[in-house]
């Protein structure tokens, strides 16, 4: 079995943003436990920017995009170090591979992505994923290792993803304000609680949250991968996930096996705009699969550019998809209603090619 592991910086980091060698060891342990079982295993590994914070000897987690980028390089070298201490005493090789989101839009980079990380899987190392700070700047804004670790199970078709955190799991209500809150444990494909808003981080150490994990469970159920969300100090919890034990919240994959760059499009790129579309738009787009045409557009929301990723939405206002827009914002404007023999021969005579489209209905 392929196994692609995220953990979060909450779980891996004391308040103060140090990390925890006892935590790193008890997953290492498993970690080593499910190699000496036959399976390969790769682990995504948030907390670079928390290391650095401590390392730094920082009071509090910066803001601003510049110093998280700076303090994430100086947190990276001390966690791998932890991870290669922990992992050595199994025998076992981490090896580094920074990515992010972009890697996997462009086709070259997605592949070589790939190449690498399966030659790492069989030359025996556990390859340890982080998004690459460094050089990123929404990423690292937007929490998107739990999307990064998505796109891995898909990138290397993994067969279960394993979200660990520091929460048991997706819950009914946030249950640290809700005693009535209920731990939901089966998620079956396109169930709607893989739409609803859960709440973001509750530590100031990370920057993701359920909202975040949610999205990277839709992620692998609609690549087909099965996903588990659970409690990161919870023993062995990553062994249970993997063999079907009963821990924390289970979502059963999907039959959609999406592309990843409709993955990327739909999950892990920032919604520039909106376009309204008409009841007739909308079908053709659900039912048909087309792509959107100006005609079916009633309203053009933002200011965004070509190439940009955009939210289709119905006259009730609901997201029915996600694309890029194959014009500006302005030009959409001037050309929205119109029948494809109107338009100018120089514009698009698309909105959004279904290529480049994800309806999330």
């Amino acid at each position: 079995m392929r196994v692609v592991a995220k953990i979060g910086t909450s779980s891996l980091t004391d308040n103060l943003g140090v990390i925890d060698v006892a935590v790193i060891d008890a997953l290492c342990d498993q970690l080593a436990h499910l190699r000496a079982a036959g399976h390969e295993v790769i682990l995504v590994s948030s907390g670079a920017v928390s290391a650095g914070v401590a390392a730094l000897g920082l009071r509090s987690r910066p803001t601003d995009v510049i110093t998280l980028q700076a303090i994430s390089a100086a947190g990276q070298s001390r966690l791998m170090e932890t991870y290669n201490r922990s992992l050595g005493r199994h025998s076992l090789v981490a090896a580094q591979v920074l990515l992010v989101p972009h890697d996997f839009v462009n086709r070259r980079q997605y592949l070589h992505a790939r190449q690498t990380l399966v030659r790492l899987l069989e030359l025996g190392c556990i390859p340890i994923v982080n998004e690459n700070d460094a050089i990123a700047s929404d990423e690292i804004r937007y929490g998107d290792n739990d999307r990064i670790a998505a796109l891995v199970a898909h990138n290397v078709a993994a067969d279960v993803l394993v979200l660990l955190t520091d929460t048991p799991g997706l819950y009914t209500a946030d249950p640290r304000t809700d005693p009535r809150a209920v731990l939901v444990k089966l998620v079956t494909a396109d169930d709607p609680l893989l739409s609803v808003a859960a709440t973001a981080s509750g530590s100031n150490r990370g920057s993701g949250g359920m909202a975040s994990k949610l999205s990277a469970a839709r992620m692998a159920s609609w690549s087909g991968v099965r996903a588990v969300i659970a409690k990161a100090t919870e023993p062995d919890a990553l062994l249970h996930a993997v063999d079907g034990s009963e821990v924390g919240t289970t979502f059963l994959p999907s039959s959609r096996n999406l592309p990843a760059r409709k993955l990327w499009i739909g999950f892990a790129t920032n919604v520039e705009g909106a376009l309204l579309i008409d009841d007739g738009a909308r079908r053709a787009l659900v039912e048909r699969g087309t792509s959107l045409l100006p005609a079916g557009i009633v309203d053009v929301v933002g200011e965004f550019d070509e190439g940009d990723v955009v939210e289709v939405r119905d006259s009730n206002g609901i997201a029915v998809a996600r694309g890029l827009a194959l014009a500006d914002a302005g030009v959409l404007r001037s050309i929205m209603g119109r029948r494809t023999t109107d338009l100018p021969h120089d514009v698009a005579h698309e909105a959004i090619h279904r290529d480049d489209l994800l309806v999330l209905v």
